[in-house]
């Protein structure tokens, strides 16, 4: 790979175990779209028989062994020269990785120089964030600062909502799904098929029944089918989890209608639970014209977004915020922290809401606004060169997500750093994406993909995008 730094371990000789990528039971493929002859449109017979999950490399065989200091190492620094040596080159590997990361939504754009200085405290938020514990050295004035900042932004007082930095996005959802199921233990969770995988993990990790249900071609959720699955459970409670932008098409679930579908199949808001996934266009949608409203005036129960995504963290976190009628069901004493823990972790990084605060200040509403505009402009610019190229490519009206056609080289995909689902893969525009950044990928994607398809056509993704999306020889 152009560019990778190769870093040898300490040891050599240490014995390994194989990974086995065999042991690891594949997801199925999605269909794709059948040709007038029954053949399967633009998708060769090796394709067919080799395509399946692709795993990365076996860790074991790059990783940085632990070793022993040597007896005299103190005198000598060979043991402080290895280390500077190898972080040194894993530096040198982040930069250039930096340099072509596309596939995954993180704001690379940041720069926290300032809160260098507090990288020596060991800062921990345990417990509720709105009750100091016996463990003096905590942030919470920051982190409640921050959650008063997006209970503003999701229209709910002060009085009435409680929440916490969470460790990452996936925490955001287990909680707000745990606490969808105190509410109504009996409730039945229902997730579009497209939903993140972290919601069925909470399924299984809480033991729930759970509703998969369709999306349409952009990747939302099906209501007729949600309305069919609803009317056959109507005598359990819903607990419903509604995206805010799905994971590989970046489609936001319409929360008013499914609102409506719940109403109209007699769940009365006494007998339903909503919690919002906003990892990514949680943040976004605010600041988007004509889009839907994510607000606590609507009957939702929770909403969370991730912290090291749109906003720019440099560790992940994420920001909870639920009902506070909701959350007694959870809380307990805690006579060790002198404080109450409705948290899903105990200790949780005191560091990660300075961060954010720092950020919310910096850019304020207007700051994200702008940011926003330009993601979606870049986001537009990149689906529309795309298609002049004649790559198959969609682009949801409220997402900086542009899906294309899956690129045949493993290689290609592994240096862009591109996120892949059967035969589509996605670049989500983030503000540290640029035009620049953008011509490079497209440049290097026509040229390589001259050299793909020499003497075969390009694959039909039109079960994937649609047929006015897809670019295959049959809808062209």
């Amino acid at each position: 790979m152009a560019g990778a730094v190769e870093i040898k371990t300490a040891s050599p000789n240490v014995t390994r175990r194989n990974f086995d990528p065999t042991a690891v039971v594949p997801e199925p493929l999605p269909p794709v779209v059948a040709a007038a002859n029954g053949e399967d449109a633009g998708v060769d017979k090796l394709d067919k028989k080799s395509r399946e999950i692709v795993l990365g490399k076996n860790v074991h065989t790059t990783c940085f062994a632990v070793t022993e200091p040597e007896a005299n190492d103190e005198f000598t620094g060979d043991k402080e020269a290895y280390m500077a040596g190898v972080l040194a080159r894993y530096r040198k590997s982040l930069m250039e990785r930096t340099k072509h990361h596309l596939g995954y939504p993180y704001n690379l754009d940041f720069d926290y120089g300032a809160l260098a200085q507090l990288q020596h405290f060991s800062i921990n938020n345990l417990g509720d964030p709105f009750i100091e514990s016996n463990y003096g050295v905590h942030s919470r004035q920051f982190e409640v600062g921050v959650l008063d900042w997006f209970a503003r932004l999701w229209e709910i007082e002060k009085n009435d909502y409680w929440g916490y930095i969470t460790n990452c996005g996936t925490e955001g959802n287990l909680h707000g799904i745990l606490v969808g199921r105190e509410v109504f233990p009996d409730g039945i969770l229902y997730a579009s098929r497209e939903s993140h995988y972290s919601v069925f993990k909470a399924a299984r990790m809480y033991r729930m029944e759970c509703v998969k249900v369709d999306t349409l071609i952009s990747g939302e959720i099906d209501c007729a089918d949600f309305r069919a699955k609803l009317l056959a459970n109507k005598s359990k409670p819903a607990i419903i989890n509604v995206n805010i932008g799905t994971t590989v098409k970046g489609a936001v679930d319409d929360l008013d209608l499914v609102i409506q579908t719940l109403e109209g199949c007699g769940f009365s808001r006494d007998r339903f639970y909503i919690h919002c996934d906003g990892a990514l266009f949680g943040l976004m949608m605010p600041f988007v014209k004509r889009a839907p409203k994510v607000s606590f005036k609507k009957p939702i129960g929770s909403v969370s977004v991730s912290g090291h995504k749109f906003v720019g963290c440099p560790m992940p976190c994420g920001v909870q915020i639920t009902r506070m009628e909701h959350v007694n069901a959870l809380s307990s004493n805690v006579e060790y922290l002198a404080s109450r823990d409705a948290t899903i972790m105990g200790s949780r990084n005191g560091h990660a809401p300075i961060f954010l605060w720092y950020t919310l200040n910096r850019k304020g509403y207007n700051g994200f606004a702008k940011e926003v505009q330009k993601c979606l402009r870049n986001a537009h610019y990149l689906k529309d060169q795309l298609r002049a190229a004649g790559i198959g490519a969609m682009l949801n009206e409220l997402s900086s997500t542009v899906v294309f056609e899956r690129p045949r080289d493993e290689d290609f995909v592994r240096r862009w750093q591109l996120a892949c689902e059967g035969n589509i893969a996605h670049v989500v525009v983030m503000p540290s994406v640029s035009i620049e950044k953008l011509d490079v990928f497209l440049n290097e994607l026509v040229k390589n993909r001259s050299t793909w398809y020499q003497e075969k056509q390009p694959p039909c993704i039109a079960a994937d995008i649609g047929k006015e999306n897809c670019a295959c020889p049959l809808h062209k």
